[in-house]
């Protein structure tokens, strides 16, 4: 039987070449998806152990909010100093010291466009040995920083900025705009700057000017005499240090915990495309069952010989999954090698993107081969299982009997009878879905959504009738005698039809759900952004440092400015509650936002009122002229009278007062955002000179209606589309299956064509029919995948808008006219082999085929 199941693989090569290629894809998904997560992963760890290579201890400084800042700058205040670094110096067991200072530096590029990542912009000291190298940082040109006026960069930013060893580089930390000499250009193998952030060295006095106070440090690496244990050192370290401001770790600790990060940053990320794997594998086990269902119909004389001369029903199942398997295992095979591909694609367009992840080779491990092979194999055995058991129970004298009788159809009454209680239970869950109100119920909407989908799997037999039927008019219609043809040849095996448009049903489901999802997200986000706001721009920094509140006057001052409010934010505890208290310019902030008082005025607010929104109001059960005792952050007790309620709005957030209300009680006054509106509206003129007036920090966000547009609601569409990539591979299968089944009817219907053809069907009249089919077949999917997707995504809609006030769904109809559009095309591509075969059969030797 083993020799009879390779020599049938061997014997179906054509036939069985497209169920191959169904699962070779869905297996290079998943290869690539592993390999490329043990690739990275496995380069950002030996990059993260390569920067901690000769750290026995790390000692960081503990925050302290409760510590007051030291020094009229407002700069942080750590207890490591130069007195610490003695101390610990003299410890036996300990070879060195490196104190280190960590900030963040933003540079300005060519275009005065930021260069790097926001907090990814790292900022440091080079601390150069005897022969003035930094070993985390190798000079790859120039010198070290070692003046006040200099700095140096990694060679990555230095590209970017456009800069080289001598040019002047404009930056800034958290004020102004700072101008240094570039001396020097170093490499680094951080995962925080090559995975697109930046790196800028300065001397140890300067970066703890810029970001600390003289003899002050972040951390102190400790470098360990040989032969010292390491985990002992640690222990001494503890006991130097101050209690509860600064803690010691182990390398070998801090190595742990980074791997432990590094694991979990990629698990999300391999875990989403390996859900995309699992879909496309889903649609390919369609394909699968379909041509085994074929095949063995086909070879129903030959399975009848076989039991007729001794082979028993366990045999003929043995037989067809032997058969499976070989196929599965040599697809997987082939597909192992095209994930491998996958994976270094996959690597190549992120980084081209901004990922910066650390140079590498490419990790395949056994995990990852046997995985691969593992999930084909045994997903092609699983498609086959059922057809098998078909196989087993042909009579062999009733197949010898019947061979050139149509094969009987099977009664769908049970399968009608589950897929209506599926169904059922998968709309009601998604009707209960609609009365829940937090995202955290997201689980049971993907359950309900898995219920119904599989449940309208179920009935597709049962659909495609009224459905093919209804396209059957139509192409009847326009196509006359071969639109006829094409539904009949739809209809006559339920079954089968509903199978191979079940494929392409599933990916144009879920990306229909995605896709109104999506757009009804975007065009919510774009109602927030532009509901409640007035002003033309909207001012802040991209590290939230926030803005000196000096500068907020140089704007106002602009021509052409008719309004400008700063927002400072304050957190206050009032009633057992906790609150963000903005503060602001209470006569200019009407003028930039759209207030809408239900009760009460912002007028009434005055120096030590304030005004809260309608779901502050109704959370904490407050009304207009109620006076709250409040605590600020810094401890300070206040009796805040409500002064007016109202409409939500995102621009301002829980309540409103007075900037004199919150600046006594803030740590370090700045503004978190400006908001300004102009005479004429945003202009690139006017632009320019907020830039300048706030002195052209590279730090600045100047954002006019349409770039807080396209921040909020942009990425929306960036994921949108990537899912539509991953989403993609599942269609490809689908088409793979219409032209497998089509390929596979002709074959079973040659003597049928040659019939056609004696009775005066032209070869283009056979060619429309075949297309006619595939494309009722291709549109039976489609509609059947759009409706069923417009359903979920209005159940499961409701989740999304608990944390989008302004959600609503929108059917994108121009989208999913698209996607009709596409299955129609599908349906025409996939009938091109198929058609053409059809055409070219001899029509004598047709009509005598057996």
């Amino acid at each position: 039987m083993l020799r009879t199941a390779l020599r049938n693989v061997l014997a179906h090569k054509a036939r069985l070449m497209m169920t191959a290629l169904a699962v070779l894809l869905g297996v290079a998904f998943v290869a690539g998806t592993l390999i490329f997560s043990d690739t990275v992963g496995e380069a950002i760890k030996k990059a993260s152990a390569k920067n901690l290579s000769g750290v026995a201890v790390s000692v960081q400084a503990l925050a302290d909010d409760n510590a007051p800042l030291t020094g009229k700058d407002g700069k942080r205040s750590t207890v490591l100093d130069d007195k610490l670094v003695n101390t610990v110096r003299a410890l036996p067991g300990v070879q060195s010291v490196r104190p280190g200072v960590a900030g963040t530096a933003t540079l300005a590029g060519p275009d005065g466009i930021p260069i790097g990542k926001g907090w990814q912009n790292l900022a440091t000291n080079f601390q150069p040995d005897k022969d003035g190298h930094d070993p985390r940082y190798p000079l790859l040109r120039g010198r070290g920083p070692a003046a006040e006026n200099e700095i140096a960069l990694d060679e990555a930013t230095a590209e970017a900025a456009g800069h080289k060893v001598g040019d002047s580089v404009r930056f800034a930390t958290d004020g102004p705009v700072l101008t240094k000499k570039l001396v020097g250009i170093v490499t680094t193998e951080d995962p925080q700057v090559t995975a697109g952030g930046s790196l800028a060295l300065f001397d140890t006095a300067t970066a703890q000017k810029l970001y600390l106070h003289p003899g002050q440090f972040d951390e102190l690496v400790v470098g360990a005499a040989p032969g010292t244990d390491q985990q002992a050192l640690t222990a001494k370290v503890r006991e130097v240090l101050p209690k509860d401001r600064a803690e010691a770790t182990s390398g070998a600790e801090l190595a742990a915990e980074q791997s432990r990060m590094i694991t979990e940053q990629n698990k999300s990320l391999s875990q989403t495309l390996l859900v995309f794997a699992g879909i496309a594998l889903f649609v390919g086990i369609f394909i699968i069952a379909n041509t085994f269902t074929m095949l063995i119909s086909q070879r129903s004389r030959e399975i009848a010989l076989m039991r007729a001369v001794g082979a028993s029903r366990r045999q003929v199942v043995r037989s067809v999954l032997a058969e499976a398997c070989l196929l599965g295992l040599v697809s997987s095979v082939i597909g192992f090698g095209l994930g491998a591909g996958i994976a270094v694609g996959l690597r190549a367009v992120l980084d081209a993107n901004g990922a910066g992840f650390p140079g590498g080779p490419v990790i395949i491990s056994p995990t990852a081969v046997l995985s691969s092979l593992a999930v084909g194999v045994v997903v092609t055995v699983l498609a086959a299982w059922l057809p098998s058991r078909k196989a087993a129970k042909i009579s062999p004298v009733e197949a010898l009997n019947t061979v050139e009788a149509p094969p009987v159809l099977r009664s769908l009454v049970i399968r009608n009878s589950l897929g209506a209680v599926v169904t059922g239970l998968g709309v009601a869950v998604m009707f209960y879905v609609t009365t829940l109100k937090s995202s955290d119920d997201m689980p049971i909407a993907m359950a309900g959504s898995m219920l119904t989908l599989t449940g309208v799997i179920i009935l597709a037999p049962l659909l495609s009738r009224p459905l093919v039927s209804l396209a059957g008019v139509i192409t009847t219609r326009l196509f006359g005698i071969g639109g006829k043809l094409a539904k009949e040849n739809a209809l006559r095996n339920p079954r089968r039809t509903a199978a191979t448009a079940s494929a392409l049903m599933i990916g144009l489901t879920l990306i229909t759900g995605m896709t109104v999802v999506g757009n009804s997200a975007q065009v919510a986000m774009d109602k927030m952004t532009a509901s409640g706001l007035k002003a033309d721009y909207k001012i802040a920094t991209s590290t939230f440092v926030g803005l000196d509140t000096k500068l907020s006057q140089k704007v106002a001052a602009i021509p052409g400015v008719v309004a400008m409010a700063p927002l400072r934010n304050s957190g206050v505890e009032a009633g057992g509650s906790y609150i963000n208290l903005i503060g602001t310019d209470l006569a200019a902030i009407g003028k930039v936002a759209q207030l809408d008082f239900t009760s009460g005025s912002l007028a009434a607010a005055g120096a030590h009122g304030i005004a809260i929104s309608q779901t502050a109001a109704k959370e904490h059960g407050w009304q207009t002229g109620e006076t709250l005792d409040a605590t600020f952050e810094d401890k300070k007790k206040a009796k805040l009278k409500i002064a007016g309620i109202y409409a939500d709005n995102e621009v301002v957030g829980e309540a409103i007062g007075a900037t004199s209300l919150v600046d006594p009680h803030m740590r370090e006054l700045k503004n978190e955002e400006l908001l300004v509106k102009a005479a004429g509206g945003p202009t690139e003129g006017l632009e320019k000179q907020i830039r300048h007036a706030l002195g052209d920090s590279p730090l600045l966000k100047v954002q006019d209606h349409a770039d807080l547009r396209k921040e909020n609601a942009g990425q929306i569409e960036t994921v949108l589309y990537i899912v539509y990539g991953l989403l993609g591979m599942a269609v490809i299968i689908a088409v793979v299956g219409v032209v497998n089944t089509l390929a596979m009817s002709v074959f079973e219907r040659t003597r049928e064509i040659g019939m056609l053809r004696a009775i005066g069907l032209d070869r283009s009249g056979i060619k429309q029919m075949v297309r006619l089919e595939s494309v009722v077949i291709s549109l039976f999917g489609a509609v059947l995948g759009i409706s069923v997707g417009i359903f979920l995504s209005w159940a499961g809609g409701n989740l999304v808008s608990q944390g989008l006030p302004t959600y609503e769904l929108l059917l994108p109809w121009g989208r999913l006219g698209l996607f009709l559009l596409i299955a129609l095309v599908v349906g025409v591509l996939a009938a091109l082999w198929p058609a053409r075969r059809a055409a070219r059969l001899n029509m004598l030797e047709a009509i005598g085929a057996q």
